[in-house]
C-alpha cells in the first residue's frame, strides 16, 4: 500500500516517525512519501519537504508569508496526485492540512487525521469541514472523544497520547556522560524550552535567560531546536551559567530539576518526564490580541487543560516577566511544592491512558485501507 503523510512541525515529525515505524510493521510492503523532518527521514520513505520550510506561526506571520504558503499548498496537491496514495494521513498542522483534505476528498483519496485539530479551543465551526473532508479521525486527549461524539455526533477513535510512546521508547540517559559531553557541571539544571520557531524563541529566551543572574547555583540549559543553527542562540549565552544543547530535549529533561517552557506540546512532555515547570507565553502583540478575543479556554498549557485545573503556573504575555518568572522558579524548587506537583503529574499520566497510540493508529489505518482495496 502507498501512504502519504503530512506533518508540518517538529512535534508532528516525532509522532510521524513513530507512526511510520508501526505502519511498516503492519504493512512491510508499505511505500511512504511524506512532509516532515529528520526523524521521519531516519525511518525511511521519501521526504518531499522539510517542516522547517513551513514554520510560520501566528496570524501576522501567516499573513506576511501567504504567498509562500499558497505555493506550498499547490505543490502538495500536485505531488499527492502524482503519487496516488491508498491513504492520505494528516498529522496536526490544521491550517495547511485541512485545505489539502478538502481537495483530496473531492479526488476520492481516503483521508485520515491523526492528532485532531483543537477546535475545542477555537474555530469550533471547523467541525463541518472535518465531517465533510475526513474519513477517519484519531484523537489523543481524553476529553476529545466526548467533544466530537457527544457534542458533534462525529465518531472518532481515542488512541491515547503518542508522547507516552515517544518517552517510553527514549533510551536511558547516563547523566554523568551527558553532562561531560555537553560541557555541563554538577549544578542542578533548569531546562529552557523556548519553542521551535525563531520568532517565539527570541521572545522567550529574552525573558527566560534574564533570571539566570539571580540563580548562580543553577545552570540554565537552552534546548536548541533541531532545525535552527547554534548561531541563532549564541547571543543569549551571556553568563557562565547559561548553557546550550542542540536536538537533545528529551535527554535534557530526563536529568533536569526544573524547567521554563513555552506553551505548546513541550509543556506536556516536561510533565511526563516528571520535571516541575513554569509555562510561559509571550507572542507577537497583534497575534496575541486577536487570539485573546477568539480563544475562550481557561488555560494555555496541555497539562492544565487535561487536568481541568491549574497544576502548573502559566505566565502569559505581560505576566511573563523577569520578576514573576523568578518568583515561580523559586516556588517549584521548594521541596513541598515539588512533591505536590509530582503527585499531580502521576494523575495526569493515568488520564492519558497507556502506551501504544502509534501502533493503534497504524493498525486502524492499514485495516481500513485493506478493506477499501
Amino acid at each position: 500500500m502507498k501512504y502519504y503523510i503530512i506533518a508540518g512541525e517538529a512535534s508532528g515529525d516525532l509522532h510521524g516517525s513513530n507512526l511510520m515505524k508501526e505502519l511498516l510493521n503492519c504493512d512491510p510492503n508499505a511505500t511512504i512519501r511524506f512532509w516532515g523532518g529528520n526523524l521521519m527521514q531516519s525511518v525511511g520513505g521519501t521526504l518531499v519537504k522539510h517542516y522547517k520550510e513551513l514554520a510560520f506561526m501566528g496570524f501576522a506571520e501567516v499573513l506576511f508569508n501567504l504567498k509562500t504558503i499558497l505555493k506550498n499548498i499547490d505543490f502538495c496537491k500536485k505531488d499527492i496526485e502524482a503519487f496516488q496514495p491508498d491513504a492520505l494521513i494528516f498529522i496536526d498542522y490544521p491550517g495547511f492540512n485541512m485545505r489539502i483534505a478538502k481537495w483530496a476528498k473531492q479526488k476520492n483519496i481516503p483521508t485520515h487525521y491523526y492528532i485532531a485539530p483543537q477546535i475545542w479551543a477555537w474555530k469550533e465551526n471547523r467541525i463541518q469541514a472535518i465531517k465533510r473532508d475526513f474519513d477517519k479521525l484519531y484523537v489523543i486527549l481524553p476529553f476529545e472523544k466526548d467533544f466530537f461524539e457527544k457534542k458533534h455526533n462525529f465518531p472518532v477513535e481515542f488512541v491515547g497520547h503518542p508522547l507516552l510512546d515517544a518517552i517510553n521508547n527514549h533510551p536511558t540517559v547516563e547523566e554523568e556522560k551527558f553532562r561531560t559531553e555537553n560541557n555541563l557541571d554538577n549544578r542542578p539544571i533548569v531546562a529552557l524550552l523556548p519553542g521551535s520557531r525563531k520568532q517565539e524563541i527570541k521572545k522567550m529566551l529574552d525573558v527566560m535567560t534574564s533570571i539566570a543572574k539571580d540563580f548562580k547555583n543553577f545552570q540554565f540549559v537552552i534546548a536548541g531546536a533541531p532545525s535552527i543553527d547554534f548561531g541563532f542562540y549564541k547571543d543569549f549565552i551571556t553568563l557562565e551559567n547559561i548553557k546550550f544543547v542542540s536536538n537533545k530535549t528529551y535527554d535534557l529533561l530526563s536529568i533536569a530539576q526544573s524547567a521554563l517552557v513555552t506553551s505548546g506540546t513541550a509543556t506536556l512532555e516536561t510533565a511526563l518526564f516528571k520535571v516541575p515547570e513554569v509555562v510561559c507565553y509571550k507572542g507577537n502583540w497583534i497575534s496575541y490580541q486577536i487570539a485573546k478575543r477568539i480563544i475562550t479556554l481557561k488555560y494555555i498549557s496541555l497539562v492544565n487543560l487535561i487536568m481541568d485545573k491549574e497544576v502548573v503556573k502559566e505566565l502569559i504575555q505581560s505576566d511573563c516577566n523577569t520578576n514573576k518568572l523568578k518568583k515561580e522558579l523559586l516556588k517549584i524548587n521548594e521541596p513541598e511544592n515539588r512533591s505536590l506537583l509530582l503527585k499531580e503529574y502521576e494523575l495526569l499520566q493515568t488520564k492519558l491512558g497507556g502506551i501504544g497510540a502509534s501502533k493503534k493508529v497504524a493498525q486502524l489505518i492499514v485495516a481500513d485501507t485493506k478493506k477499501i482495496d
